[in-house]
């Protein structure tokens, strides 16, 4: 191995200490960031580390596509690591192709993980990427943490993810595959104007004569990371004094609310609204710019599922029950992700939203203090039409709630990003 291979190596390895896993998952796709990391991981193989597996996703929208797994599986064999090929044939023509199939790639490797009990996959994703990345969410005016660099560790069902590349350029690894006389396949969708990303790339090619280039974008990227992450640590001190989980809602004391600053009260909101719908992305800026204003102003707004209204000098989110109205499971499962119902087992019992059948049945549902769209959206016991138990509202019925992510989880949120 070259010195500069050594370097790349060393990199690499860093990234996964201390805790080294005992088998790391590597999605493979056939381009050359995936396959330099397939051959890195290789090497440290070799040489004591991990056990590996690989997966390819085939998301059925070329026709090349089974042709290229087909060439991963070849020199996946060639080098003694396992692999397989997982499919994807969910896209209908709708909505925003780049990202169903980002999200179904994930999916697919998480549950690939979990089948061959794997925690860990690494991804290629380099230094490029990061640039390429920053850029395009610049483009869309994004702030302090769409700008962040990208996660270099992250869980998608369980699994965690890892980029441990993210510190190296693409060509340096393309070197490293000339080397070893490595040929890669090149995405067409890389080159093609009608790809934001394929624009991105043409554009900071233009750029790079200024100085604007990969890794001066890079390197502002992990300086916005650094802010991001003292923005949290502030909003996440501020919580602790004003903000209180009651009855699975977010409480929060509208007077501080409105003497913080602008990015902690806004961090606050964000992460009670995904603290209680489990959302993976927070509303966009000018939604989230409206939900802030609201909040100090202590108008009711609905938003991504949550309601919010004010309680006399405090401020309640919760779930909005139009949001849940038609979920039920069956008694024993967690109920919108979040509730579970403990109590004598009943045939037949499903857990689903109070709703206003339900509320009208539990005339002391005010004696609880919860407001009427809190109420609502509370979770009850029912057998077929008839109410059992309806805890949060005054009628337990021998049955209580317990948060499956409690209170403590939501303070825990401010301080991982």
């Amino acid at each position: 191995m070259t010195a500069g291979g050594a370097d790349i190596r060393h990199s690499l390895t860093r990234h996964f200490h201390p805790g080294v896993p005992g088998v790391i998952g590597v999605a493979v796709s056939g381009g050359s960031d995936s396959l330099a990391l397939l051959y890195l991981l290789h090497d440290w193989q070799r040489d004591g580390g991990p056990d590996l597996r690989a997966a390819t996703v085939d998301h059925g929208l070329r026709a090349e596509a089974a042709a290229e797994a087909a060439e991963v599986a070849r020199i996946c064999a060639g080098l003694g690591i396992a692999h397989e090929t997982l499919t994807w044939r969910g896209h209908d023509g709708a909505g925003n192709l780049p990202d169903r199939a980002r999200r179904a790639r994930y999916a697919l490797l998480a549950e690939w993980a979990r089948g061959h009990g794997i925690a860990d996959i690494a991804v290629g994703h380099t230094e490029d990427d990061l640039a390429e990345t920053f850029v395009m969410r610049l483009a869309r005016g994004a702030g302090v943490d769409g700008l962040a660099a990208m996660r270099d560790r992250w869980r998608v069902a369980g699994v965690r993810f890892h980029r441990p590349l993210l510190g190296l350029g693409r060509e340096a690894l393309r070197d490293l595959l000339r080397v070893r006389g490595v040929a890669w396949v090149e995405d067409p969708t890389n080159s093609d104007a009608a790809y934001e990303r394929a624009r991105t790339r043409a554009a900071l090619a233009a750029l790079a004569p200024l100085g604007i280039d990969t890794a001066t974008l890079a390197a502002t990227a992990r300086k916005m990371a650094g802010a991001r992450a003292a923005l949290y640590h502030q909003a996440h001190g501020l919580a602790q004094d004003h903000v209180r989980i009651e009855a699975g809602d977010v409480v929060i004391a509208r007077a501080a609310l409105r003497d913080m600053p602008d990015e902690a009260a806004r961090r606050i909101l964000q992460t009670a609204l995904r603290w209680i719908n489990g959302a993976e992305y927070p509303p966009r800026g000018p939604a989230m710019t409206q939900f802030l204003a609201a909040a100090r102003d202590g108008e009711t707004m609905t938003l991504q599922g949550c309601y919010m209204q004010a309680q006399g000098d405090m401020l309640r989110i919760g779930r909005e029950y139009n949001a849940v109205a038609g979920l039920r499971v069956p008694q024993g499962q967690v109920w919108d992700g979040r509730w579970c119902i403990e109590g004598p087992e009943m045939a037949g019992a499903e857990v689903a939203a109070l709703g206003p059948e339900g509320l009208r049945a539990c005339p002391d549902w005010r004696a609880g203090g919860l407001p009427h769209g809190a109420a609502l959206a509370s979770p009850a016991l029912w057998r077929g039409e008839e109410l059992m138990a309806a805890p949060l509202a005054g009628w337990s019925g021998g049955y209580a709630l317990r948060l499956s992510r409690d209170g403590a989880s939501y303070f825990d949120a401010l301080l991982s990003h």
